[in-house]
């Protein structure tokens, strides 16, 4: 026993001594950690970083604009924004390759230290979920309204209701795209979701210029904000649009070609097709109906055309294409827990099941989905619940990124020039970080209030 509990020490340590030993080599030249499957290409890379940004946070961009108070500020504060997010993700790579993890909590813990890292896994936990039912939520909007169009009466038959087209959704396809272990697999379907959230942007679009009937067009939306303090309720939209922070590391992980140059390319063109895609069905949406827009943009078009309709379809997979990788990111914290449960309080080694081994991983993505349905099915209004998700997203989309990065110096020599403006933006992510949570998540206890 005490020759397996050494071999075992040895497996497990053996990333993170050559991650210390190598630190001065170049960055595509250091190891990953053993259980990284390297199997995704550059394209899918891009597909799946786009994918898991354009999630329910599209719907929601017309109301931030009417919410900062213009399209001039939302663009500014998204612009802003959008530097520290693709830094971010620069960072979450290069921490990667640092640590040796493959995960995201296993990058903070391995460079933070264990108590950052249980916060880590807290709000990763905590976040995904909420983020799991804000999509579950969005497809029983959808699908409801779906049902109205195609059934229009005044009493709604049973099966047309959300208490059952949302769990029947749920068991016939978001159940079976959830169960594969490898991230990888998700290439597939976020191509489709992507080029369905475009054809969002599309419509929303065309339909400013078409101006059907019914649709609010006076008085014309203000350019400039009411007051400054507004501008920056858009923060937590943009966290929650934006926010692919958490499969970042999962995707460099996978990726076959492994470099800080090559990712950086990789984070640039997704999140520039993203704040695209965000910026025309923001300002197209929000130019249309002014301060009239509904939080769920879908929501303020006439139910009965056939270019909505289809609008609703095509964004309603593309949530149940996304839904599965949020899902898997989540089901990766509740793996590394069981893993570590194998060790015994003494330190002897407790037989247990393989953590991505189906008796674990199906078990475990049941109780995810059974879970977010459930609650999905009590959920208020989209809008109320946007800045909680959207202030604990910048835990990680500002505040890890920005102390991997200081902490990641203390690991990799660099020079000392180097090492201080790095330091310096390490320490203005976590301070910008800081300030919108508190202010996303007292606006929006507030709001509830």
């Amino acid at each position: 026993m005490k020759r397996v509990k050494a071999a075992l020490s040895v497996h497990l340590l053996s990333p993170a001594m050559e991650g210390q030993t190598q630190g001065s080599s170049v960055l595509s030249e250091k190891p990953l950690p053993a259980s990284a499957t390297r199997n995704l290409s550059s394209l899918g890379a891009v597909f799946i970083l786009l994918k898991s940004a354009l999630g329910a946070g599209l719907l929601n961009f017309p109301w931030a604009f009417h919410k900062a108070g213009g399209m001039v500020p939302a663009f500014l504060v998204e612009l802003v924004s959008l530097v520290f997010l693709i830094s971010g993700l620069v960072i979450l790579g290069y921490a990667a390759s640092v640590s040796g993890q493959a995960t995201y909590q296993g990058v903070v813990h391995g460079l933070c230290g264990p108590t950052i890292g249980k916060l880590c896994e807290a709000c990763f936990i905590l976040n995904l979920l909420m983020i799991s039912v804000a999509f579950l939520r969005v497809i029983g909007d959808q699908l409801e309204k779906l049902c109205d169009a195609l059934l229009p009466s005044d009493l709604q038959p049973w099966y047309a209701t959300q208490r059952f087209t949302l769990p029947t959704l749920s068991v016939l396809a978001i159940l079976p795209l959830s169960m594969p272990r490898d991230i990888a697999v998700q290439k597939y379907t976020s191509t489709l979701g992507t080029l369905a959230a475009c054809y969002l942007a599309l419509v929303i679009t065309v339909q400013y210029y078409l101006r059907p009937q019914g649709l609010v067009h006076e008085p014309r939306p203000s350019l400039s904000p009411p007051s400054w303090t507004s501008v920056f309720s858009v923060f937590p939209t943009i966290c929650f649009g934006f926010q692919c922070h958490e499969a970042a590391v999962s995707i460099y992980c996978s990726m076959r070609s492994q470099s800080l140059s090559h990712w950086a390319l990789v984070s640039v063109l997704s999140l520039l097709a993203c704040c695209l895609i965000y910026s025309l069905t923001g300002a197209y949406g929000f130019l249309t109906f002014g301060a009239e827009v509904s939080a769920d943009i879908l929501m303020s078009y006439p139910g009965d055309g056939a270019a909505i309709i289809v609008a609703r379809l095509l964004f309603a997979v593309s949530i149940v294409t996304v839904y599965p990788i949020v899902l898997f990111l989540g089901r990766s914290v509740m793996q590394d827990f069981w893993t570590r449960s194998r060790w015994g309080t003494r330190g002897t080694l407790v037989v247990m099941a393989d953590p991505t081994g189906p008796w674990v991983r199906v078990p475990l993505t049941v109780l995810w989905v059974t879970v977010t349905l459930a609650m999905a099915l009590f959920l208020p209004d989209l809008s109320e619940i946007i800045g909680i998700i959207g202030g604990i997203s910048s835990f990680f989309i500002f505040i890890f990124p920005g102390l991997c990065l200081i902490c990641a110096m203390d690991v990799e020599p660099t020079g000392p020039r180097v090492k201080c403006c790095l330091e310096v933006w390490g320490v203005l992510s976590v301070l910008l970080g800081t300030f919108i949570f508190g202010q996303s998540t007292v606006a929006a206890v507030l709001e509830l209030l």
